[in-house]
């Protein structure tokens, strides 16, 4: 379960995203068609993490969050998904071409949420 401050940072990082997710699905269909993964994450952080590449960096941008491109397979060899937890990744992994798999890091925590590229309605 989430906590409050948790949430609160989730949908500000929502907000942020309106603006980065063409250039977050254009990373995405770059890492699938030239081969590297059938399965890109983005890596969405404040602070310096040590996995994936820095695609849209915090500072540049004049927001809260840094976004780093990764893949199932990177994460796999740096053990942050171990072994046995693979087939249920896939098995729970969204379309790439509908869908950011984002890897949220914040404070000692760290989540894998999903979220369309195509906005949410809004709930009033």
């Amino acid at each position: 379960m989430l906590d409050k401050q948790w949430e609160a940072q989730l949908d500000h990082l929502r907000g942020e995203l309106i603006l980065m997710k063409a250039s977050i699905r254009e990373t995405a269909l770059e890492i699938m068609q030239e081969g590297y993964s059938k399965f890109p994450i983005f890596i969405a952080h404040q602070d310096e993490v040590k996995v994936g590449e820095v695609i849209l960096d915090k500072s540049d941008m004049a927001t809260l969050w840094s976004i780093s491109a990764s893949t199932l397979e990177e994460f796999q060899e740096k053990n942050l998904i171990p072994a046995e937890k693979i087939d249920f990744f896939k098995a729970n992994y969204k379309n790439p071409k509908e869908q950011i798999c984002l890897f949220v890091v914040y404070g000692a925590q760290a989540h894998f949420v999903f979220i369309p590229y195509k906005n949410e309605p809004h709930h009033s």
